[in-house]
């Protein structure tokens, strides 16, 4: 058996430590029975974006606001993203209306912007959106 990842819940930002072996086999949360892995993005916000940001998988987040026409067209292939990467990365997105205090933190200048965190820092961005495709090889590039 290999070293368990840390892998924080999407719903109570709980850590719970996951056998690399076992991540397929939809792992749920010690604390509140929640999916941990849950193939779709997870809603990120000021309270929780400090704790998604720990753990062993990269977290790639969306930056977005529902008046963005591109950001709604993004969308759909985030969701799919999401369902691809389950077991390699997880895919969060913030909403940057409703959190401007985090958006303004994390320098978002446009909308959609993308950003790969691993091991809590920052690795990556990319601003716009991209085809499926597209996304998938720019991941790919960062290790992903």
């Amino acid at each position: 058996m290999s070293n368990p990842l840390l892998i924080p819940c999407p719903s109570c930002n709980g850590l719970n430590r996951i056998p690399a072996e076992r991540l397929a086999e939809a792992p749920r949360c010690g604390r509140c029975k929640a999916q941990v892995l849950p193939g779709t993005p997870i809603e990120l916000t000021q309270a929780s974006f400090a704790s998604q940001l720990k753990g062993d998988l990269p977290l790639l987040v969306d930056v977005w606001a529902d008046w963005c026409g591109p950001c709604k067209a993004f969308a759909p292939t985030f969701d799919q993203a999401a369902k691809q990467l389950q077991e390699r990365c997880r895919l969060g997105k913030l909403d940057s209306e409703a959190s401007p205090q985090l958006s303004a933190q994390l320098g978002i200048r446009s909308i959609p912007s993308l950003i790969l965190f691993k091991g809590g820092r920052e690795i990556a961005r990319q601003s716009g959106a991209l085809p499926l495709p597209q996304l998938l090889a720019w991941l790919h590039g960062q290790g992903i």
